[in-house]
């Protein structure tokens, strides 16, 4: 299919969008962009979060990691799911009983302003980062397939992109997200569901024929028992309770969805619909991994990784419909990363730094300068880190956002752990420079567990290379810290306290 079609379906999609946003941003308010009003249907809030939690790279990533380790994401899953109980029945109840706007304001309520201001700034960080890397995943899937073909350079396509997100939410916020969301997530899980079958048919194989090839070709592993590995499977099932807790339960971008439905009993049943239907949705991402990584087998395609799936779908193989619903399937799993993420950090910056609810000689007006300011602000960041992710070209996009999770979301699972977990009182100035020193200490125990990592990443002498390598088999005896980086960062910077 010509680059220009696809585009024409991209540019089409791109004007549902807007269409959904001018509806449900009419009579549109500060308390809207913010938390919908707090008046959120509990139903939408759940599917849409799909989209929000997947993003573009489980589209992508996860499918192309089933070559190398089977079905072995599954574990992380698994613990994802422990997580959202642990956000339903432990963090919703505190933020719905405290009635946040930002769930940072518990840590002014807990401990200070100078820790009200620290977690905000970390959430800031760790989104920024996080939603700039997804976002540069997907733009760069359709700069290499659809827009060097057209001769269209990557920086425009990464401005149009941010500038037609900052256009659907910059009214709305919230209140239009729920709806945009719903509608994206509609359209991934479609793009995912119809991808599936073609390839089957294209295999001429069956649903329980296409599982039997997988298990045979090794695909279909799911935990790993070498407790010494990086992805044993206890460390990553903990790990992925820890990072859903960290992610979701402590991130303003999630949890500004869940507090704008009315009462904690439904956003609670949102979490818990949501995460079932998240454990069944990753699932058949990984079979959609076998089905390309039998495929390639097949047709004899030495592609792998995250190129896998983009190539297939769009080298022209499979029916014209699969190349369309994969990019409108792979912007559906972008949007609601980044358009959550463009409106959780300009609440966040806007309520936690700046206080403009705090502050009573502020219009309505003034509020709604300062917020378009400052959303506006962030699309331009957005941008910029989306270029410098492009500058760095790191292919293993999927690790990169998992490592800088654990040393940006340690300090908050710290700090709200300290807050629910003991009663003491602390100094609030100790709170910013525990929180500084815990991640630099994790980075130097991740240095020397896994320098391999870094000796890719850095320039080293060979000399230096052995001796870290050495130091790493004295200290370590083999065994590697994998998806628990997070849960070391945060046990750090609770102690500290």
């Amino acid at each position: 299919m010509s680059s220009s079609v696809l585009l024409f379906f991209v540019l089409a999609y791109f004007s549902l969008l807007l269409l959904v946003a001018y509806f449900t941003s009419k009579k549109s308010n500060n308390e809207s962009f913010f938390i919908g009003n707090r008046n959120s249907n509990w139903m939408l809030v759940a599917f849409g979060m799909i989209g929000t939690s997947l993003s573009g790279v489980t589209f992508v990533s996860v499918p192309g990691t089933v070559g190398s380790t089977g079905f072995q994401y599954f574990q992380v899953v698994l613990g994802y799911f422990l997580g959202y109980i642990v956000v339903a029945y432990v963090l919703l109840p505190l933020y719905y009983r405290l009635q946040l706007t930002s769930i940072y304001t518990y840590l002014q309520q807990r401990i200070g302003m100078t820790s009200y201001k620290t977690g905000a700034l970390f959430f800031i960080l760790s989104r920024t980062l996080g939603a700039t890397a997804r976002l540069y995943l997907v733009v760069n899937i359709l700069q290499i397939f659809i827009l060097d073909k057209m001769g269209i350079p990557f920086w425009v396509t990464a401005f149009v992109i941010l500038l037609l997100i900052l256009l659907y939410t910059f009214e709305g916020g919230v209140k239009t997200i729920v709806y945009t969301d719903t509608l994206q997530t509609t359209f991934m899980l479609l793009g995912l569901v119809v991808c599936i079958i073609a390839l089957m048919n294209n295999m001429d194989s069956g649903f329980f024929a296409s599982f039997g090839e997988m298990k045979t070709a090794g695909y279909t592993h799911v935990f790993n028992t070498d407790y010494k590995s990086g992805s044993f499977f206890l460390k990553q099932i903990i790990g992925g309770a820890f990072i859903t807790i960290g992610m979701t339960g402590l991130d303003q971008e999630m949890m500004q969805k869940n507090i704008s439905v009315r009462k904690l009993g439904d956003s609670q049943k949102n979490m818990m619909t949501f995460s079932t239907i998240i454990v069944f949705v990753n699932l058949l991402f990984l079979f959609l991994g076998g089905c390309l990584y039998l495929y390639a087998a097949k047709n004899n395609l030495a592609i792998k990784g995250d190129d896998l799936f983009p190539h297939i779908a769009l080298s022209g193989v499979l029916p014209a419909a699969i190349s369309i619903l994969f990019i409108i399937g792979l912007i559906s799993a972008l949007f609601p990363s980044a358009d959550g993420a463009l409106t959780a950090l300009t609440s966040s910056f806007c309520i936690d730094l700046l206080g403009i609810n705090r502050d009573e000689k502020l219009n309505e007006a003034t509020r709604k300068k300062t917020r378009l300011t400052v959303h506006l602000t962030f699309a331009i960041i957005f941008f910029v880190c989306t270029m410098i992710f492009k500058m760095i070209d790191d292919r293993s996009i999927i690790d990169v956002i998992l490592k800088l999770a654990g040393y940006t979301y340690g300090p908050l699972l710290g700090l709200f752990a300290f807050g629910i977990l003991t009663k003491r009182t602390i100094q609030d100035s100790i709170v910013l420079p525990i929180c500084i020193v815990a991640p630099v200490l994790t980075l130097l125990v991740d240095l020397l567990n896994n320098p391999e990592w870094f000796i890719k990443k850095l320039t080293l002498s060979t000399g230096t290379q052995t001796a870290l390598n050495d130091l790493s088999a004295s200290l370590f005896h083999g065994y590697k810290i994998g998806i628990e980086l997070l849960i070391i960062n945060g046990i750090l910077t609770f102690l500290f306290l």
